[in-house]
């Protein structure tokens, strides 16, 4: 049952090109949620679908620049609302379920409330998809912590202050990523629900490539890991290469001991290099994690006074 009727309620739904599905989309969302207001952002169609949304009772709005990254910074800055529920336009997710979301973030003071996918990896995915979300999922529980179990969920309700706090850096499917990330280093309250998962209707097409995709939210992870965890990432940078610096210097330091000389003067020299380089690396690691706590801590006061 649906909670606080009196919360102005959007329902976001970026797309591209998905003419087939826009239509039961919008309509499914505005019957399960009464009284929302539905706003879909075209990037770029080519086929009908802003006219349909349109038709069919949404706000529709447009985001030039390619990419669901750059849709979703738009849609979060523009519009105003109490509860955000995001969805992806292939119909692909229970508009019926929005109510176990949007009731998290009301009832329970849930800041983002990630709708996991059933089944998705074993029925609705492709063979590299499902490897793919599985080892991105299980990296990320490593790196950030085990708040989510599926990362690249596109049925998510938001807080109006984790939407306006959210700095929205990524420009393509990794937003998903960006925005678990920002949830863990804030320390977010948030909540994930097993919800529903279907196959595309006949007729519409995935815009996801397993192989490009994958590298751009493998880079995605790693930028974001130098961004929020510079102390793990140079710190092994660091410590990998004082390591090798002495492997590099056992052979110089048994061969002075022996006879007195040093005669391989390069792998001397590159064995200093090594670790003076390793040196730095490691007191970029210190000085960026401070800088780092600092940035935390104006990101959670500007989440505060949302």
């Amino acid at each position: 049952m649906l909670m606080a009727r009196d919360k102005q309620i959007a329902i976001l739904v970026p797309c591209k090109n998905e003419a087939v599905t826009i239509r039961d989309v919008v309509e499914g969302f505005r019957r399960a949620v009464p009284g929302c207001t539905v706003y879909v952002y075209d990037n770029n169609s080519t086929d009908d679908t802003a006219n349909i949304a349109r038709a069919a009772g949404a706000v529709v709005g447009r985001e030039t620049r390619a990419g669901k990254g750059n849709v979703v910074r738009r849609m979060f800055s523009e519009i105003d609302a109490d509860v955000y529920v995001m969805v992806d336009g292939d119909n692909t997710y229970d508009a019926s379920q929005a109510d176990l979301l949007i009731n998290k973030v009301i009832g329970e003071g849930i800041d983002m409330a990630v709708g996991a996918r059933i089944g998705a990896a074993e029925k609705h995915q492709r063979a590299g998809h499902a490897f793919g979300n599985r080892m991105f999922n299980v990296l990320y529980s490593r790196l950030f912590g085990q708040d989510f179990s599926d990362i690249f969920s596109g049925y998510r309700a938001f807080s109006r202050r984790f939407v306006k706090s959210f700095p929205a850096v990524s420009a393509g499917f990794e937003i998903e990523t960006e925005l678990s990330v920002h949830a863990s280093q804030l320390r977010l309250p948030v909540a994930e629900i097993d919800l529903p998962y279907q196959d595309r209707p006949e007729g519409s097409e995935s815009k996801l490539s397993t192989f490009r995709d994958g590298a751009r939210i493998l880079k995605t992870i790693i930028v974001l890991l130098k961004e929020y965890k510079p102390l793990y990432f140079f710190g092994a940078i660091g410590l990998a290469g004082m390591l090798l610096s002495v492997l590099i210097a056992i052979p110089v330091f048994v061969q002075f001991a022996q006879t007195g000389r040093v005669e391989a003067y390069a792998s001397a020299i590159l064995a200093t290099g090594v670790m003076i380089v390793s040196m730095l690396s490691m007191t970029a690691a210190v000085v960026l994690d401070s800088i780092r706590r600092m940035r935390a801590e104006i990101k959670r006061m500007f989440y505060n006074l949302t």
